[in-house]
């Protein structure tokens, strides 16, 4: 699980919990079943409407990616890289033919095989922010079931409040239990603002944040592709795509190529 994003959900529920008994309210009051029945239930109906099933069933998978994200070590991509550029630099294009089927990232695979391939420069990079296109479309799709619950939610949550507040209207001649009832009303509104700002939302900015990432990679890995095919010195492709990296993330050029050398032999 990411670090991150793991502290900041307990940060979150802790903080509100806190807040919450300090107040002298009793947390526990948010799991209501007639408030989770039409604001969970509600918004999850609301979802399906507005978007896709297929999008519906990728949820837990989102949900475990934005907890569990893979990781782009760019230091390591740019020795990969480099390291295709000595030996095409050496050897010639064709040569990066005999280690394209070892290469685990399918994207770099099929980049440096249309290299091998001879295809057009031109062609090479538009083929390859095709495929940038539809993983952007992809992810986009993915993140919208989040966009809209949290959108959602906290209507859901107002809806439930009127529902509570009604009965509450209706029983007016029961002066003692109009406290505990206008109460109850409001936990609609809390659980539906609290799930949407505390889960729905933020699951939503952090699978944009890591499709950002995903596509920096991405560039990195175009720029050292067309820059290989256009037999540039190994040295100025380290140059180009060292670019990439953070200057605080960046480390020796050996090092990270010792590095992925070692990870190939294990």
């Amino acid at each position: 699980m990411k670090a991150s994003s793991a502290i900041g959900l307990v940060v979150a529920i802790v903080g509100l919990y806190l807040g919450a008994t300090m107040e002298g309210s009793n947390p526990m009051a948010v799991l209501s079943p007639s408030a989770m029945s039409i604001v969970l239930g509600g918004t999850l109906g609301a979802v399906i409407i507005g978007t896709s099933f297929a999008s519906i069933t990728n949820i837990p998978k989102m949900f475990m990616k934005a907890f569990n994200p893979p990781q782009h070590d760019l230091n390591a991509k740019v020795a990969e890289l480099v390291g295709y550029a000595e030996a095409a630099r050496r050897d010639g294009l064709l040569a990066l033919d005999e280690v394209t089927s070892t290469i685990e990232d399918p994207y770099t695979r099929k980049g440096l095989q249309l290299v091998v391939d001879g295809t057009d420069p031109d062609l090479v990079a538009d083929i390859l922010e095709s495929e940038n296109d539809a993983m952007r479309k992809r992810h986009i799709a993915s993140v919208q079931p989040f966009d809209k619950a949290g959108g959602y939610a906290p209507t859901m949550g107002i809806i439930g409040t009127v529902f509570g507040l009604i009965h509450v209207l209706a029983n007016l001649d029961k002066p003692a239990t109009l406290g505990p009832s206008i109460s109850a009303a409001f936990v609609a509104t809390l659980l539906g603002v609290a799930s949407a700002n505390v889960l729905y939302l933020p699951i939503s900015s952090r699978l944009k944040q890591l499709s950002q990432e995903e596509l920096h990679a991405r560039a990195l890995i175009v720029e050292g592709i067309l820059s290989i095919q256009a037999g540039d010195n190994p040295r100025v492709v380290q140059e180009k795509l060292i670019t990439f990296v953070p200057p605080a993330l960046r480390v020796d050029p050996e090092a990270a190529k010792a590095a992925n050398a070692e990870k190939a032999a294990a």
